[in-house]
Parts: structure tokens; sequence; C-alpha cells
């Protein structure tokens, strides 16, 4: 389900790029856009759910159904308010939240009245979203992973039927996919409630200020607003920074991110929504075994992904941007500006899926401060590296500098992921096991033959340019394929079997 959502993700980004390519009017959707997602991030795939989880699966292990389904209204009841005052605030903020956000649009009043604009449009989707991801924990507890993993497709849907059937009724044709986004929350929030109907927990909202389990999960979830988020917030120190570089940075490095979006999300996003309620349940039966177990179950199963997306995404920048976004509005000079981003960008995958297997380990027991900790620290590095290496860079009139800003961000990830595997084994929570010294060598040298094919057959650039998207296609297709082959090939030569990764115990 959640591979459905992603490709459909592809297919609306493809239309995005073709329809408005890659320029101010975008810069300015993307910047709208992606302040009500930092809130989903955190939301949906973050705070929210680790706070929210391992209280719920507690509630479901040890007390009654009754007490279970108080906790389900209360929690929606608190959650309603909450946003809904958020939301109000954020519309009527939206001029000062764009300054904040994107101050290199100063200089451009026209960009910065559009992104105004906008925001005010797609606010209300956070509202719509993080309900929802409190109906996708509800379900997720209960292991029905298909339909919250599945829900995603109905956001690409709606900015897909907005690109190609709104915008040109539009005097502004870019503001459809603002009025795509706002739609897509509430059928979002619909598509679910039926799931929850059918195993009895359609939440009626209610607000109780001292309820016991609703301040349990503010209490795990306050801290966790920050740990589950970095990697969101280095992208938003990206995007303020990329609104005083040359037009199109801020689109640059979302297409880039995007493609990078799609193995962490399938991998990394999944295996972290998987693990958490089974790292909840092994904590809450006191079972240290199983639980380190789990973790170790997850960071084979992510490095082993991992390692070869990211080869593949570095390997594959340029004919995979060319592929699928140079039509039309997308130019050449975008599709090499895009590739730049992403090849640098995909270093950080790793890191980026590393904490999302990580950080369950925390947060199924009901440690939150420890990532936060972390965080703050992965954010200074991120800093850190601005100062080093982007300033410079900038002040020099360095080539594609908004591909530094994604460097920092992939450096910061590593730094993240670390830190947090150095916590679990000196806590004594994660005791890695004994074959990964052989496994570690034997995946490098699957990557390291797969690198050789794809360095071997790969087209020159210039080449794809002149074919058409068939073309394109099938050449592309066939490399992603034979790089597939070699890398099981040469791992199953090497002794590794599926069931070394796929075997929890």
């Amino acid at each position: 389900m959640t591979l459905l959502s992603r490709l459909a993700g592809f297919v609306r980004d493809m239309i995005i790029a073709i329809t408005f390519g890659a320029t101010g009017t975008t810069d300015a959707f993307f910047v709208a856009f992606r302040i009500p997602n930092l809130l989903r991030r955190m939301f949906a795939e973050g705070a929210f759910a680790q706070a929210f989880v391992p209280v719920f699966t507690e509630y479901r292990k040890k007390r009654s159904a009754e007490e279970m389904k108080d906790l389900a209204d209360h929690v929606t009841g608190t959650l309603l308010l909450f946003l809904s005052v958020i939301t109000i605030v954020g519309i009527l903020a939206a001029p000062l939240l764009i300054w904040l956000f994107a101050p290199g649009f100063g200089n451009d009043p026209d960009k910065q009245a559009l992104a105004t604009w906008m925001l005010r449009i797609t606010f209300p989707y956070a509202l719509f979203i993080s309900l929802t991801a409190l109906a996708g924990g509800m379900l997720n507890s209960f292991g029905k992973f298909a339909v919250p993993a599945f829900t995603p497709v109905f956001l690409n849907l709606c900015m897909i039927a907005a690109a190609l059937w709104l915008a040109p009724l539009l005097d502004q044709p870019v503001t459809a996919l603002a009025w795509g986004v706002f739609a897509a929350g509430i059928v979002q929030l619909s598509f679910q409630l039926p799931a929850l109907w059918k195993i009895g927990l359609l939440p009626r909202p209610r607000f109780q200020r001292a309820h016991d389990g609703v301040k349990r999960i503010i209490k795990l979830m306050l801290p966790a607003l920050f740990g589950s988020s970095v990697a969101q917030l280095n992208m938003l120190l990206n995007t303020i920074l990329a609104s005083f570089l040359a037009s199109g940075s801020i689109s640059w490095l979302y297409f880039s991110d995007r493609f990078v979006e799609l193995p962490l999300a399938l991998f990394g996003i999944t295996l972290s929504t998987v693990i958490l309620p089974k790292l909840s349940a092994e904590h809450a039966t006191a079972d240290p075994e199983a639980f380190s177990r789990t973790l170790d179950w997850g960071l084979r199963l992510g490095i082993a992904i991992a390692l070869p997306a990211m080869l593949g995404l570095m390997l594959l920048s340029t004919p995979i941007i060319a592929t699928l976004l140079q039509y039309q509005a997308f130019t050449d000079h975008e599709t090499k500006m895009v590739a730049i981003a992403l090849a640098v960008y995909s270093i950080g995958l790793p890191g980026f899926v590393l904490v999302k297997i990580l950080a369950p380990g925390f947060y199924a027991r009901q440690d939150t401060a420890t990532p936060v900790r972390i965080g703050i620290t992965a954010i200074g590095a991120n800093i850190a590296l601005y100062a080093i290496l982007v300033v410079p860079w900038i002040l020099l009139d360095g080539p594609a500098p908004h591909a530094a800003l994604a460097f920092c961000a992939a450096i910061s990830s590593f730094v993240n992921a670390g830190l947090l595997f150095r916590t679990l084994k000196k806590l004594g929570v994660y005791r890695p096991g004994k074959e990964w010294a052989s496994i570690l060598v034997k995946i490098g040298l699957g990557c390291g033959a797969m690198a050789a094919v794809l360095i071997a057959l790969t087209p020159d650039a210039a080449q794809w340019e002149g074919w058409s998207a068939l073309r394109r296609g099938g050449v592309l297709a066939g490399l992603i394929g034979v790089a597939v082959v070699s890398y099981l090939a040469s791992l199953w030569a090497l002794g590794i079997r599926p069931r070394k990764f796929l075997a929890q115990d």
C-alpha cells in the first residue's frame, strides 16, 4: 500500500513539474505546502504517533475495552480543540509565517503575496491530516496497516486532479495545487472512518483536562515534537536559505527530496510503523530479548535496502530526472540542478532510514526526552555545516549552492542516527547480533558489484535528452532491473539468503 502511495506521489510530482516547471510560482507553492506538511510529518509520522501508539497499546493490553475507547474519545477531543486553534492562528498569521520561513521572498512582493494566499488555503490540511494520523495510529495498534498506508494516495490523486482540471480554470493556475491539498485533507480523514467503525473505535470527541491517558500522551509528545522532526527541520532550514538563492532553488530541493522520500517512506517509515506497536507490546510485557531482536531485524533489513538505494539514486540521478520530469515546462537546466541535488541528498538516505528504525526503540519505552537531546545535537551539526561549507560556498559564488544545503542535511542524518544507535547500545536496550560484521562486508561487496554494473552500462547524460519518453523509460527500467539483479545475485553468491533479513528471530 505504501508503494502504491509513493508511486502515485511520483505521478503527482511529474505532473507538477511538467505543468508548472520549477519557477518562482512553484517555489511559492512548495513553501506554502511545506509549513502544514511539517505539521503533518510531526503528527502523522512523528511525535503524535510515537507518543500515542505506546500508551494506546498499553491500554489495549492491560485495560478494558471501555477504558481504551474512552482514551480514544478524549484524545480525539483534545487534538481537535488544539489543532482548530492552531489552524485559525496559522491562517491569520500567514504573512508572518511566510516571512519567517521564506525571508528571501521579501525581495519579490508578488511571490510573497502568492505564497501567503496559498498558505491560507493549505493550512487546514494540518488539522485534517492530524486527525487522520490519530485514526491511523489506532488502526496500526490493531495490526490494520493497509488502510492507513493507502490513505496518502488520496493526497496525490487530489493534487493531480487539481493540476490537470482545476488549474486551467484559474487566473493563477498554481493555486489549484493548494486547493487540491485542502480537499485531500477531508478525503483522507473520511476514508479512515469506516475502518475505525468496523473495529468499534469510531471516536466521539470529548475533552477533559485531567484525563490521565491524555496527560501521559501530551507529556510524551511535547519533547517528541522536536526529536521526531530533525530531518524536517533541517529541510525547513534549507528552504529558508534557499529562498535567498536563484529562483527555482526551493523547487530543485523539493524534487530531489521527493525522490529520496520513495525508499525512505517505502522501507524506513514502513518499518518504523510496523515495529513501533511490536516494540511497545514487548516493552509492556517485559521481554527485553524480543525487544532487541526486533530492533536488530529492522536494522538488518533497513541497511540491506538503504545502501543500494543510495547508490542507485546517486548513479542514476540524471537519468531518473530526465525520464520522469524533463518535458514541456521542465527544462534541461532544471534537470541538471535537480539531479545534482538528488545525487548529494541521497548520501543521507541510510541515515534517514536508520533514524526511522532506531527512534521507536526510545518511543516504545515511553522515552521521548533522549531523542530530543540527540536531535538538538543533529540540528546543531547542520547549522555548523552551514557556517563551514554553505556560507563560504555562496560567498565564493560556487556552482549549485542549493546542493550544498542538501549535503548538510545528509550529514546531519548520520549524526542523528549514530547518536541514537550509541545510546540504545549503551543503555543495553539493543544488543547487536553476532553476524553484523559479516553482513556489512557482504552488503558492501554487493553494492560494489551493483555500482560497477551501473557505471559500465549507463549512457552518457547528453543522450537522454534526444530520446523519446518511451525510450528513456525503457532504458531506465532496464538499468534499475539490472542493478537489482546484480545486487541480489551478489548477496546470494556470498551466502546471504532472504531469510537472513526477513526473519525476525
